[in-house]
């Protein structure tokens, strides 16, 4: 028996209230580029351990080489950054097309999901930045999970 994940949404990030926002973008009030680099560090190298990311043979393909890890960290730091609001700097694929070889299902998502949110708060970003990075997260579920556009303006597709 699973139990449903409950995840924020963009709508419950933009229920927070903007007349209550601390000013500058996300990727500002993450620290910029050396904290993204930092956490993304740390967030790597638990992906690269999770048996849950790994269950994923395609995954694992990926995941089970450590010479990827240094290229990996670059392209998920360059995403974040330009995720949360910062320079373009991303050189690698978008979402779908990053993903679709992959048959990542909702466990598989889920797993990744609850390591960057874990690793977010191991870092102590405080709640209410980790609450808008994860609902970016989970606007590209569908992307990663069902292979279904929901973005055309995300880092990777110019």
């Amino acid at each position: 028996m699973t139990q449903a994940t409950t995840h924020p949404t963009a709508e419950d990030v933009h229920d927070l209230g903007a007349a209550d926002a601390e000013p500058g973008t996300l990727y500002d009030r993450l620290g910029g580029t050396y904290a993204i680099a930092g956490a993304v560090d740390i967030l790597v190298d638990r992906l690269f351990a999770n048996v849950g990311v790994n269950a994923n043979p395609a995954v694992h393909a990926h995941h089970g080489d450590p010479a990827n890890a240094a290229g990996y960290k670059f392209l998920v730091t360059a995403w974040s950054i330009e995720a949360a609001g910062g320079p373009r700097c991303y050189p690698g694929k978008d979402m779908l097309s990053g993903h679709s070889h992959l048959d990542i299902d909702t466990a598989g998502f889920d797993a990744v999901w609850t390591e960057i949110d874990a690793t977010l708060a191991f870092v102590g970003v405080p709640e209410r930045e980790r609450t808008e990075f994860m609902a970016v997260i989970e606007k590209y579920r569908p992307e990663v999970v069902d292979g279904v556009r929901v973005d055309e303006h995300q880092p990777g597709l110019g």
